[in-house]
């Protein structure tokens, strides 16, 4: 028989702790070990029950859950942390993710799904719930037309821009606060990515997009 999968609840508010509580403690081979009020108190109370999996909220009154992620995997690197928040944006959860999380869930979830949503974390796995992961792929697809219809980053739009009006790496390093080397670093990134030669034809790039009626 496996032993129960250990979890540590961190939630700013006492009465989502207990309703949390309450669910673990129904179900077969989870084990509610300890409470935390934010991040802080959790790297503390980590280190005395060890958990599995930690149930993270995301808004916290010492700043966001999210922030405490690497430090918590940093001393407990065997844990699985899942985030169980109200923030339905896609970019938390890619946030979330990038911190090391290993799934993400909304507090609007039925009962049923937090539960799955430990167990697959604890076994190795990453959760996301459905709605989220959909919003995410069409946030990422979304993203990824942009990049193709438009290479370029913001600042780099501005660089191409001055450099069609004619002015030099150094009157632009001057205009936005950069040093010259990084002006022709954007310069040489600009021509790389869009392929062009000659500033005859980042001029005609740049009229071509409108760049100089900005």
């Amino acid at each position: 028989m496996e032993p129960p999968i250990k979890v540590l609840i961190v939630d700013d508010h006492a009465v989502v702790r207990s309703g949390l509580r309450l669910l673990l403690v129904r179900e077969d081979g989870l084990e509610p070990v300890g409470e935390a009020g934010s991040g802080r108190e959790a790297i503390f109370e980590a280190r005395s029950v060890k958990p599995d999996v930690i149930l993270m909220d995301v808004v916290m009154p010492e700043g966001s859950g999210l922030d405490f992620i690497q430090p918590l995997l940093k001393e407990h690197p065997e844990a699985r942390i899942l985030v169980l928040s109200m923030q339905d944006d896609p970019r938390y959860v890619r946030e979330a993710f990038a911190a090391g999380a290993s799934g993400y869930v909304l507090k609007e979830a039925a009962d049923v799904e937090v539960v799955q949503a430990i167990r697959e974390v604890a076994h190795g796995g990453r959760y996301v719930h459905p709605e989220l992961g959909a919003r995410l792929i069409a946030a990422d697809a979304a993203a990824a037309r942009r990049a193709e219809e438009d290479p370029l980053s913001d600042r780099e739009r501005e660089v191409l821009r001055l450099l069609a009006l004619g002015h030099t790496n150094q009157e632009i390093a001057k205009q936005l606060y950069i040093s010259v080397r990084t002006a022709e670093t954007h310069r040489a990134h600009i021509m790389q990515k869009l392929q062009l030669s000659s500033r005859a034809e980042l001029v005609r790039y740049a009229i071509a997009h409108g760049l100089l009626e900005e």
